[in-house]
């Protein structure tokens, strides 16, 4: 059984290394590894007394004694249990059913501009009748300002007030009380002092607002509130979760930019609210984020193109700063994922490092990559099941490497799986590679019977590598 004093003098070391830590060797996130299985050791072992939980709080507060401090990580010892917050429903009827999907915004006021209400309307515009009947909108109104709160919920019920009838929106506000100290804290990175003021509390802003969400649907994703959304992201987001099933993921990335379009289990928010409050003051929200993936053993990102939002607002939301960032894999119209079915993909081309066959078929961005092909080399996809086929797509080459495309194939499609060669033995063409690219649609009008398999052939040997950047199957 870990001790109490052993606890006090972990919390000792922790504190020499963090000051030691420009000249330690140790890295931040190596101590934070220690920290966290030392946490959960502890945590197991049952042993947490009410006096542990005050040195929890005291030593990992670097000693700041404040009333509201309590508040906020009174509950540190149980990373998996509600942070103690009494919120104040500004805007919002009873929760009747728990939805599929909640989208979380946190909004403060802006020295310039303002995106919250149009951020709003794009999510419900976007969305068809069906797709609003699985989602819920929680937006928290950070800001410590009372009068900007009003206006602000005063032109939400006006404009979005059947919305908030019918459970699908919901504002809230954690009162100032139960935030930590937000100055004089650590200048990490040589952030100015209100910069570091201004992403600590938004990092408390965040967590509050995930500590929220914990219970409201099955799964959270995190958007800024100055996002525009593309048309049935919900539909999109659907099917990727259902292509991964069967698949270990913490965090699904719709969107390349910051914290924007990150996807969540919604039962993995109420240990990334304790993160982000553990360590709010360390560094900005988006760094925080990647941190917990890793921790929890994601070790690739995982992110999706086309991008299902992106960024409008102009001016930052720190000091009205010009933020020009854009997402330039956003698409606004329908994002039509293929289905891809359960297959398994094969190829005698020269494979170049981990680049394997099954990449060009995933829905992640990433790709087959082969060395120089070979007349008479093939690409195989045999699926578990046949299918009927309503339209093919596939890429080769990327935008940095244009010339590593298939300039002499064709496509075939094939039925009848030859056991022994795990193959189909009868194939009718498709047609062929034109600029490297092959797209088909009303296939299962072309072919008379359910498809098993699928084969990439090349005609012409070539002395470009090859890859293979994306493969498309729509099923009817």
């Amino acid at each position: 059984m870990i001790k109490f004093y052993q606890m006090k003098d972990f919390f000792q070391i922790l504190d020499k290394m963090r000051c030691l830590r420009k000249r330690s060797t140790v890295s931040f996130l190596g101590v934070l590894i220690i920290f966290l299985l030392f946490m959960n050791l502890y945590i197991e072992d049952s042993y947490v007394l009410e006096g542990d939980k005050q040195l929890i709080r005291e030593t990992s507060t670097h000693q700041l004694n404040s009333e509201r401090y309590v508040h906020t990580f009174k509950d540190l010892s149980n990373f998996s249990g509600a942070i103690n917050v009494t919120y104040r429903y500004l805007a919002a009827t009873p929760l009747q059913r728990k939805r599929y999907l909640t989208i979380g915004l946190s909004s403060v006021k802006r020295r310039k501009g303002n995106y919250l209400l149009e951020t709003i309307k794009s999510i419900f515009e976007q969305s068809s009748y069906e797709e609003l009947k699985e989602i819920s909108v929680v937006v928290h109104l950070a800001d410590f300002n009372s009068s900007w709160r009003d206006i602000m919920v005063q032109d939400i019920t006006q404009k979005f007030a059947h919305h908030i009838i019918a459970g699908r929106l919901m504002v809230i506000h954690a009162p100032e009380e139960y935030y930590p100290i937000l100055d004089g804290l650590k200048r990490n990175y040589n952030d100015p002092e209100d910069r570091v003021k201004f992403r600590s509390k938004q990092n408390v802003d965040y967590a509050f607002l995930l500590n929220f969400c914990a219970n409201t649907s099955d799964y959270y994703v995190m958007l800024e509130d100055d996002v525009r959304c593309s048309k049935n992201f919900l539909t999109a987001i659907k099917k990727v979760i259902a292509s991964l099933e069967g698949t270990y993921w913490v965090t699904l990335e719709f969107s390349k930019l910051g914290y924007i379009g990150k996807l969540y289990h919604s039962h993995d928010l109420p240990r990334l609210a304790h993160f982000l409050l553990m360590f709010y003051q360390e560094m900005p929200c988006d760094w925080l984020l990647t941190h917990f993936r890793g921790l929890l053993a994601q070790k690739n990102v995982i992110r999706f193109k086309p991008s299902l939002f992106q960024h409008m607002g102009y001016y930052s939301s720190y000091k009205g700063t010009e933020n020009k960032l854009k997402d330039d894999d956003f698409e606004e119209e329908s994002f039509d994922i293929p289905d891809n079915p359960p297959a398994s993909l094969y190829t005698n081309m020269n494979v170049f490092e981990n680049y394997e066959a099954s990449k060009a078929y995933s829905s992640v961005d990433e790709y087959f990559w082969g060395k120089p092909p070979s007349k008479g080399d093939v690409f195989l996809i045999v699926f578990e099941n046949p299918i009927i086929i309503k339209k093919i797509k596939v890429n080769t080459g990327t935008e940095d490497r244009q010339n590593d495309i298939l300039h002499y194939g064709v496509l075939d499609v094939g039925k009848k799986i030859s056991k022994q060669m795990r193959e189909c033995d009868t194939y009718l063409r498709l047609g062929e590679f034109k600029n490297g690219n092959f797209e088909m649609s009303e296939v299962n009008q072309k072919i008379p019977f359910d498809v098993y398999c699928i084969r990439i052939c090349v005609t012409k040997t070539q002395k470009e590598w090859l890859i293979i950047r994306s493969i498309s199957i729509w099923t009817s």
